[in-house]
C-alpha cells in the first residue's frame, strides 16, 4: 500500500494533514470491510444455489460442469476475501502508526508553544524587578533599565541571534523579550554602568540595521524589508 506523505510544520508533520489521513483511512477500512461481507454473503448464497442444482437429476457432464464453475467460483471469491483482508491489517496498522503520531505531534505542538510563550515573556508589561531607569549620554551610551524595539524579523532564529548579542554584552544582564508582534521585537536589559549600547549591538547583531531613533530609555532599530541582512541569523 502506498505511504501517505505530509508536509512538514514546525519539526514535525502538519498535525491538520495527519486527522485527514487517519480519517481517510477509517472510511476506506470501513468500506472494505463492507466488500468482504458483501463477498462472503454471495459465496454463502451461491453455495445454496449450487447445492439446490445437484440435488436434482441432472447429466453427469452437466454436474462436473457445475461443479467446475462452483469451486473457480469459490477460489476467486476467497482470493478476494483474503486480499481485502490483508488490505484491512495494513491500513489497521497505519491507522495505529498515524495514531500514535497525532499524539506525538500534538505533544509536540504543546512543547514548542510553551518555549515560545516564554520567550516572548507572556507577562508583557511587567518591568524587570530592582532596575533603575535609563540613563543617556552622547554617543548612544546607555545604563540602567533599557528597551531596544528591533524589526521587521523574519522568524524566531533572528529574533533569538539578536537575542544572544545582547546577553554577549559587559554588563548587560535580566535580559528577556517583552513583546513579539508584526516582525518587531521588543528586549528589555539591566546595565549595569555605562555602555556604548548601539556600538556593542552593532558589532555583535546577527544582521546590519539602522537607527530610527534614540529615545531616552532605549532605542528603535530597523532592519532590511527583504530580510538579506539576516541570513546570518538562520
Amino acid at each position: 500500500m502506498s505511504k501517505e506523505r505530509f508536509r512538514r510544520a514546525l519539526r514535525g508533520y502538519d498535525p491538520d494533514e495527519v486527522d485527514a489521513a487517519i480519517e481517510a483511512r477509517d472510511a476506506r477500512l470501513a468500506r472494505l470491510e463492507r466488500e468482504a461481507q458483501r463477498l462472503a454473503e454471495r459465496v454463502v448464497e451461491r453455495e445454496k444455489r449450487l447445492q439446490e442444482a445437484l440435488k436434482k437429476p441432472v447429466a453427469a457432464a452437466v454436474t462436473k460442469g457445475i461443479e467446475e464453475i462452483y469451486g473457480q467460483a469459490r477460489r476467486q471469491a476467497t482470493r478476494i476475501r483474503m486480499k481485502a483482508l490483508d488490505d484491512a491489517v495494513q491500513m489497521a496498522d497505519r491507522v495505529t502508526e498515524l495514531s500514535k503520531l497525532r499524539d506525538e505531534l500534538g505533544t509536540r505542538v504543546s512543547e514548542l508553544a510553551e518555549v515560545a510563550r516564554a520567550r516572548l515573556g507572556i507577562e508583557e508589561g511587567s518591568s524587570p524587578v530592582g532596575t533603575e531607569p535609563a540613563r543617556t549620554a552622547a554617543h548612544g551610551v546607555f545604563a540602567g533599565a533599557v528597551e531596544v524595539d528591533v524589526g521587521p524579523l523574519n522568524d524566531f532564529a533572528a529574533l533569538t541571534g539578536f537575542e544572544d548579542a545582547a546577553t554577549a554584552i559587559d554588563g548587560a544582564s535580566e535580559i528577556r523579550v517583552t513583546r513579539f508582534a508584526d516582525k518587531r521585537a521588543t528586549l528589555s536589559m539591566n546595565l549595569d554602568g555605562p555602555v556604548e549600547l548601539l556600538r556593542e549591538l552593532e558589532e555583535r547583531a546577527p544582521f546590519e540595521f539602522k537607527v530610527r531613533d534614540t529615545r531616552g530609555e532605549g532605542l528603535i532599530l530597523d532592519v532590511d524589508e527583504d530580510g538579506r541582512e539576516q541570513d546570518r541569523a538562520a
